[in-house]
């Protein structure tokens, strides 16, 4: 195993794009890095492929962002309800708002997100070369994220995401491509580390370990003969600490990817403060009746007009329809007694089910989302909006009611 040092001695057209070169277990790896909204990153993956010979090109995508570069059509055929019932809702909206703020730099310079990886991608098909996809599924990546950080600091990572949404300010094509200059990230990163480490790491730093790995893992299975040579193509924030994996890494490549492809488990004491909560409330209810019939019958109106109240506030906010409305207003009260799906999971079935998402909704998702009044008018956004109000509104109601059953009696 050898190491070379970063390559600027490329051809003109190249000198200037951040390219490293790897030797590893008789494997050349060529890595460019690459801004993910950038015409010259296009254009650097297509001359790399025409000036140089692969045996396999390896993109930053996993499997399934893979499919919707490749068949932008799929996303149409998206099952609400089963993303819903299967508890995916909360994945589908972060991966909607995480592409955003791409869309935004796409509309602005008229290239697509992604386009530097799907032209990776096109130029191993045309010519008859494997395409390897080395990064880690984006749904296990924002659930580690989420579970990396505390709970406090989740509350600035959503205003973060919504706050790339919305934001309107026009970005100069030169600060995209200063973003590949390795000094301007590594300083960007090491402050963002600073401020969250469990986030950097889980974000950046696993994934780099886990790209390396799983490099090394397709290489070990290949059947392409001695010597090899792989195009690696990568965001330019993962590329030193990418290469650097490639470099030192020891452990078993397999192992290694399987482990940081583990979804961690969930902090069980928000679950059993829930159910705390809500034996007290009970108990608090039973004393009532105990003391007194019409006491207790107050207590357990206060739990259905507390928790009802608010889910339907949601579902008001939301713009649900009539039948969304009534449905939160059945689903909260009865929630602890209906273990499964949330009450905000039922209004938004019955949501998707009285106003049926059309294609047009599909396929204008990504466009609608970035604007306020987008999350209304669009049948699919409004849904995923009904989804979270209703079961916040569920959640506030069970904490005042609990307040207020309990002030009432002592």
């Amino acid at each position: 195993m050898s190491v070379t040092e970063t390559d600027f001695l490329a051809p003109m057209d190249l000198h200037d794009q951040p390219i490293e070169r790897v030797q590893r277990d008789g494997v050349e790896y060529v890595a460019l890095g690459t801004a993910h909204v950038s015409r010259s990153s296009v254009e650097a993956v297509q001359t790399l492929l025409a000036s140089e010979s692969f045996d396999a090109v390896a993109v930053e995508l996993c499997e399934s962002r893979a499919q919707g570069m490749r068949d932008p059509e799929a996303f149409k055929q998206m099952d609400l309800f089963r993303v819903i019932r299967q508890g995916k809702a909360g994945m589908v909206a972060a991966s909607l708002v995480l592409s955003t703020f791409q869309k935004r730099l796409a509309d602005q310079y008229g290239i697509q997100p992604g386009a530097e990886m799907k032209a990776a991608m096109d130029g191993a098909d045309e010519r008859h070369v494997p395409v390897w996809l080395v990064d880690r599924e984006v749904g296990t990546t924002l659930k580690r994220a989420w579970h990396s950080v505390g709970f406090w600091q989740r509350f600035g990572l959503l205003g973060g995401l919504l706050a790339s949404v919305f934001e309107r300010e026009t970005i100069d094509e030169k600060e995209i491509e200063k973003l590949k200059q390795g000094d301007m990230l590594e300083s960007a990163f090491s402050e963002f580390a600073n401020e969250s480490e469990p986030l950097f790491r889980s974000l950046i730093a696993e994934r780099d370990a886990f790209m390396a790995a799983r490099l090394r893992e397709e290489a070990a299975k290949s059947a392409t003969t001695e010597p090899r040579k792989v195009l690696v193509v990568i965001g330019a924030g993962h590329l030193k600490g990418m290469c650097e994996n490639l470099r030192t890494q020891q452990t078993n490549p397999a192992a290694t990817a399987s482990e940081l492809s583990q979804t961690p488990p969930k902090a069980q004491w928000p679950k059993w403060l829930a159910i705390g909560l809500v034996l007290l409330v009970f108990v608090a209810i039973g004393y009532a009746f105990h003391r007194n019939a019409a006491l207790g019958a107050q207590a357990l109106r206060d739990w259905v007009l507390f928790t009802g109240g608010f889910s339907v506030l949601g579902a008001l906010i939301a713009r649900a329809h009539p039948l969304s409305v009534l449905a939160a207003f059945i689903a909260a009260p009865i929630k602890p007694f209906r273990p499964g799906i949330p009450s905000g999971g039922i209004s938004a079935m019955v949501e998707a089910w009285v106003r049926r998402p059309r294609v047009a909704d599909f396929e204008s998702l990504r466009d609608d989302i970035v604007h306020w009044s987008g999350w209304w008018t669009n049948r699919v956004a409004r849904t995923l909006l009904n989804f979270f109000l209703v079961s916040l509104g569920t959640i506030v109601g069970e904490y005042a009611a609990g307040i207020h059953i309990l002030k009432s009696l002592f």
